[in-house]
C-alpha cells in the first residue's frame, strides 16, 4: 500500500525570499561602490584590499607590500580628532622636561672633539633669521618656525652629534600627536588618513635614537608634513641616512630641514587644510675651526632613482626660493662664499671625503 498525499505536489511552488538576477546585479554594484569608497583614498587600493582579505581569512598581510612594515605609519592617538585644549606657547624655562630647551646650542668641543668658531658660541647660532611675529617653537631636540596658514613648518633646525644617531630609542613606541606648544594648533593625525600622503618627518626620528623622550618630540604634528609615500620611503630616507653618516664621520654637524611653502599649494585634511609642499630642502653645515663647509639639497616631493649628488644646489638658491636666511650669524663674507659654492665643489667636499 502506498501513501497518497492529500495535496498535489505538481501544483506546489517554493515560497519565501528569492533573489532575481537584477537584484544580484544591484547588490554587486553596491558592493563595488562600497569597496571604492573604503579603499579609494588609499595608496595602492587593490593591494590594501588584498591585505585586508588575507587578514580576514587568517593569512596576515602580504610581506611584499610596503605598508606591511611601514615605519612611517606610527599608531595614532586613541582619539586623534580631539586636539589638546591647552594651547600654550612654549616657555624655554618651563619645569616640564618635554618642553625644555636643554640641548646645547651647538656641538661643543667636549662632546664632539671639534674646535668651535667664536660665532658658533652665539645664542641661537643654528637658527635661520627670525623676524618679529614668527611662531618659533622650541623643543628639547629641535627648534622650528611654524606657518599657521599652511599648517606646516618651513624650517626645523638642530645640531646633530655622532652619538645621537645610535641608541635604544624605538619609533614603534610613539604616536603622532598635536603639538601643544603651537598657539593656534597644528594639524591632526587624522588629517592625513586616506589622503594618499605619508606623515613625513622634517626632523627625523632616527636622528634622536639616543633618547626615547627626545625622539617622542619628533612625532608632534608641527614636525610633520605631507610627503608622497615613494618619496618619503625612498630618496628622502636615503638623504636622512646620508646626513647621519656625515654626523658620525664629522663628529657633529648642523642641520636645517624644511618645506618650500607658497600660496596656492594643494591641501589635504579633515579638520584643517594642510598644504602639500612641492619641494623639500636640507642645508647642512660642518664647523671644525679652521675648517668649515656647507651643502644644500633641493628635492621634488616625488619618487626618484637619481643619486643624491644630483640634488645638491647652492644654498643661495634655496634662500631665493624660500626667503629664508640660513646661518645669519656667520660673518657676511664667509657666509656668501659658503652659500654660493657650485654643485661640483660641494659634492667634492662632502661626498669624496
Amino acid at each position: 500500500m502506498f501513501f497518497k498525499p492529500r495535496f498535489s505536489t505538481k501544483k506546489y511552488s517554493r515560497r519565501g525570499f528569492r533573489l532575481r538576477g537584477n537584484t544580484l546585479v544591484l547588490l554587486f554594484i553596491f558592493f563595488l561602490i562600497g569597496l571604492f569608497l573604503h579603499y579609494g583614498g588609499r595608496t595602492q587600493p587593490v593591494v590594501a584590499f588584498w591585505n585586508d582579505f588575507r587578514q580576514m581569512i587568517g593569512l596576515g598581510r602580504s610581506k611584499s607590500h610596503p605598508e606591511a612594515d611601514n615605519p612611517y605609519k606610527a599608531p595614532e592617538p586613541n582619539d586623534p580628532d580631539v586636539a589638546t585644549s591647552k594651547r600654550r606657547r612654549h616657555r624655554p624655562n618651563s619645569d616640564e622636561s618635554e618642553a625644555s630647551d636643554t640641548r646645547p646650542n651647538a656641538p661643543t668641543g667636549g662632546s664632539s672633539g671639534n674646535q668651535r668658531f667664536d660665532f658658533e658660541k652665539e645664542v641661537d647660532f643654528i637658527l635661520p633669521l627670525v623676524k618679529s611675529g614668527d611662531d618659533i617653537v622650541r623643543h628639547e631636540g629641535y627648534t622650528l618656525r611654524y606657518r599657521d596658514q599652511y599648517k606646516d613648518a618651513d624650517w626645523v633646525a638642530y645640531p646633530l652629534l655622532n652619538y645621537e644617531t645610535t641608541g635604544d630609542a624605538d619609533r614603534k613606541y610613539e604616536q603622532f600627536k598635536p603639538d601643544p606648544s603651537v598657539e593656534n594648533g597644528t594639524a591632526l593625525p587624522s588629517d592625513y588618513t586616506r589622503s594618499g600622503y605619508d606623515r613625513g618627518h622634517l626632523a627625523p626620528a632616527g636622528d634622536f635614537k639616543f633618547s626615547q623622550r627626545i625622539m617622542r618630540e619628533t612625532f608632534f604634528m608641527s614636525n610633520i608634513t605631507p610627503q608622497a609615500p615613494d618619496f618619503n620611503r625612498g630618496i628622502w630616507k636615503e638623504l636622512e641616512e646620508q646626513v647621519r653618516s656625515w654626523a658620525i664621520r664629522d663628529k657633529g654637524i648642523y642641520v636645517v630641514t624644511g618645506a618650500v611653502l607658497k600660496p596656492g599649494l594643494p591641501t589635504i585634511g579633515k579638520a584643517v587644510e594642510v598644504s602639500v609642499p612641492e619641494k623639500f630642502y636640507k642645508v647642512i653645515l660642518y664647523c671644525n675651526k679652521p675648517n668649515i663647509r656647507m651643502i644644500g639639497f633641493l628635492l621634488n616631493n616625488e619618487a626618484s632613482n637619481s643619486p643624491l649628488s644630483q640634488f645638491v644646489v647652492p644654498v643661495d638658491r634655496i634662500e631665493q626660493l624660500t626667503g629664508i636666511d640660513f646661518f645669519p650669524k656667520i660673518p657676511d663674507d664667509l657666509e656668501r662664499r659658503l652659500e654660493s659654492k657650485s654643485q661640483e665643489e660641494m659634492v667634492s667636499e662632502w661626498f669624496d671625503n
